[in-house]
């Protein structure tokens, strides 16, 4: 009875995780759009975060300079800072990297030795105000007044969720001992320096926005000043490429529209920029700035995005514990409520002040949360018909007697974003038009998360049906760092591709029998530089193109240094006579010769979505307004623009969703 007992314990333990599981992915939609809210609010913090640390330092100002001057200094001063500091994005983190150590590291040691003046020059007992009594003291005796700066004191913890994006350029222990060793103590001894000061002068500081400027001696305000204004800028750089790397995350999710990514590392993968983001995002913190041309509401709007990035952080931090790390419920309940309840307490500090600024980065968040959602609802919807309506090889076979397919010379590569089965616009095409070439490849792009795909890597090559039919698949992987080929040499890569998978795939010459290929069998075949030594490939007839390296460093050619215009040997196909090749073989081998020589033509989809008839109001407005409207001005995928506009063919076709 005993292994019984616990076969039954651990049954009913299995079957309460699969209860967790089932629950978990039935509110799939409300994580979803929590992790959106989230999301958005990193973006907002991302245009408020930069607006708020320059005008900050250049709010020094103040006291720098008359009182009838520098009202009309800060806003044209702060502008002009955040200009420069967009306008040298895209030259990339690692270019000036090497001089944020230094300006942080004097930065801190800067406000920790006037924290220390301060300390020891106003009130050597500030000290004491370390102790977690007084604050319960100050709440008990201010009451609403108290919970009202809860808003306030947010500000000397924003800044912190950048270091989750300095992730993508330090790693996690240089963070941690960073932090604890030198970032943390700074910060205490400056607060404790500034509380000092304020204890000994409470009526002179009213006048004055911050207290900071005002407690630094007179003669050191203007080396400050310089000082602040350039750890301003490295702090915004935190945050300005976390918007960039979580965009482009989103826009891998297809929760965010096509942009355009530009590496500025070929080491670093977190190290990216996005020109239309990094404008959009100066806009807007230009505007913020004009618009507000005040500290407090810009910080009352930056507290409650970084205090609705946390309690969502911990919301979904939650079922990490549980889906993730396969912890105790009760763990996860519990850290939900020590973390959340603190944050919920600032969170609603934030909240009550949305007419003070706050309600800045819920708008935003609410432009971009709209974005996202009609994106990702879209391409799902879009999605979801590709693959309820791909066709089989068996459709095309009896199609084909029936409306007299004819098959014209030369190769047609028709891309497509499916990896298995025949895409819907194929069969619109061949049903309208019944004719396509005597090659025909179903070629799919795809990107993996990996700086360089290798030459021998590049290709997954497959045949789609009997032989006879001269069908293929092919999926071409490219890393993040790899430069799209030419029009000419992607051909040739792509046909030499092809033909290796061919002699592969061919059996012994004494094989009397053939087992016919299955439609998802795919074979890894490299470029035509991995496989130059086969012995079907030799060079022949000279053109002229510039050459890439497709061992990786192609991508320096493009960032680097100029174009370079150099001959090369064009791959042509010289079919051998050798026994280890069938003549079956050898016949698809001389096909596809001819079908090169006749030369290859790109069958591009365009679909257009359209709500199906009687839908309701929500989805037209969705399907054939927003998501019509960011994909007419979004990017198209980065294979459309390397096909020659002479050998293209557009098929449209529209999807009634």
């Amino acid at each position: 009875m005993v292994p019984e007992a616990g076969l039954y314990r651990n049954s009913a333990k299995k079957e309460s995780w699969k209860t967790i599981l089932t629950l978990a992915y039935q509110s799939l939609g409300v994580v979803y759009v929590l992790a959106l809210i989230g999301t958005c609010m990193v973006i907002g913090d991302g245009v408020l975060t930069p607006a708020i640390s320059v005008f900050s330092a250049v709010s020094g100002l103040e006291l720098s300079m008359s009182k009838e001057h520098h009202r009309y200094v800060e806003v044209p001063a702060a502008c002009i800072v955040l200009i420069i500091l967009f306008a040298l994005q895209h030259y990339g983190t690692h270019r000036v990297g090497f001089l944020f150590a230094p300006i942080v590291l004097t930065w801190l040691l800067c406000i920790s030795a006037i924290g220390v003046y301060n300390i020891i020059r106003w009130n050597r007992h500030i000290y004491e105000a370390l102790s977690p009594y007084y604050v319960f003291q100050f709440l008990r005796k201010t009451e609403t007044g108290g919970w009202m700066s809860l808003g306030g004191i947010l500000l000397c913890i924003t800044g912190s969720e950048a270091m989750f994006a300095d992730l993508g350029h330090f790693s996690q222990l240089s963070i941690k001992i960073a932090f604890t060793s030198v970032v943390y103590p700074s910060l205490i001894l400056a607060y404790m320096g500034q509380a000092a000061y304020l204890s000994k002068h409470h009526g002179g500081v009213h006048e004055y926005h911050f207290g900071f400027y005002v407690s630094v001696p007179e003669k050191l305000r203007w080396p400050v000043l310089v000082i602040a204004i350039l750890a301003a800028v490295v702090g915004s750089q935190a945050i300005i490429t976390g918007t960039f790397s979580i965009i482009k995350q989103c826009s891998a999710l297809n929760c965010f529209p096509r942009v355009k990514v530009v590496h500025t590392s070929s080491k670093i993968h977190g190290q990216v920029y996005i020109p239309e983001i990094n404008w959009l995002l100066m806009l807007l913190c230009l505007a913020v700035t004009i618009g507000f041309r005040d500290t407090k509401r810009m910080g009352n709007a930056a507290g409650l995005a970084v205090i609705t990035v946390m309690l969502v952080t911990t919301c979904l931090m939650s079922l990490v514990i549980v889906l993730v790390w396969h912890q105790n419920v009760f763990l996860a309940l519990g850290f939900v409520f020590v973390f959340g309840t603190v944050e919920a307490l600032f969170f609603s500090a934030s909240v009550v002040k949305f007419f003070e600024g706050a309600w800045v980065p819920i708008a935003l968040a609410f432009v971009f949360l709209t974005v996202m959602y009609v994106w990702h609802y879209g391409t799902l919807k879009k999605y979801e018909y590709d693959v309820q309506n791909k066709v089989s090889i068996n459709w095309l076979l009896s199609l084909g007697p029936s409306i007299g397919i004819t098959r014209i010379r030369g190769i047609g590569l028709m891309h497509t974003e499916l990896v298995s089965g025949i895409p819907a616009i194929f069969s619109h095409f061949v049903t309208n038009l019944p004719a396509f070439h005597q090659v025909l490849v179903f070629l799919c792009i795809k990107h993996v998360p990996v700086p360089h795909v290798r030459p021998e890597e590049r290709f997954l090559v497959g045949r789609i049906g009997p032989r006879d039919f001269r069908l293929y698949r092919c999926i071409v992987r490219y890393g993040y760092r790899d430069v799209h080929k030419d029009d000419v040499e992607f051909e040739t890569d792509l046909v030499c591709s092809i033909a290796e998978f061919i002699h592969s795939a061919s059996p012994p010459s004494d094989s009397s029998t053939e087992e016919p290929e299955k439609d998802d069998k795919m074979t890894v075949v490299g470029t035509c530089s991995a496989k130059a030594d086969n012995g079907i490939f030799m060079s022949d007839d000279t053109v002229t193109f510039d050459h890439v390296d497709s061992t990786g460093t192609s991508e320096l050619r493009e960032i680097k240094s100029p174009m370079m215009i150099t001959p090369k040997k064009k791959v042509r196909f010289i079919v051998p006579e050798s026994p280890k090749i069938d003549n079956n073989a050898r016949e698809e081998l001389q096909d596809l010769m001819e079908a090169r020589e006749a030369g290859v033509a790109y069958i591009l989809g365009q679909c257009h979505m359209m709500a199906k008839p009687g839908s309701g109001i929500v989805r037209k407005l969705v399907i054939d307004f927003g998501y019509e409207f960011l994909r007419r001005n979004s990017r198209a995928p980065s294979f459309v623009f390397s096909v020659p506009h002479a050998s293209s063919l557009e098929v449209g076709m529209v999807y009634k969703v």
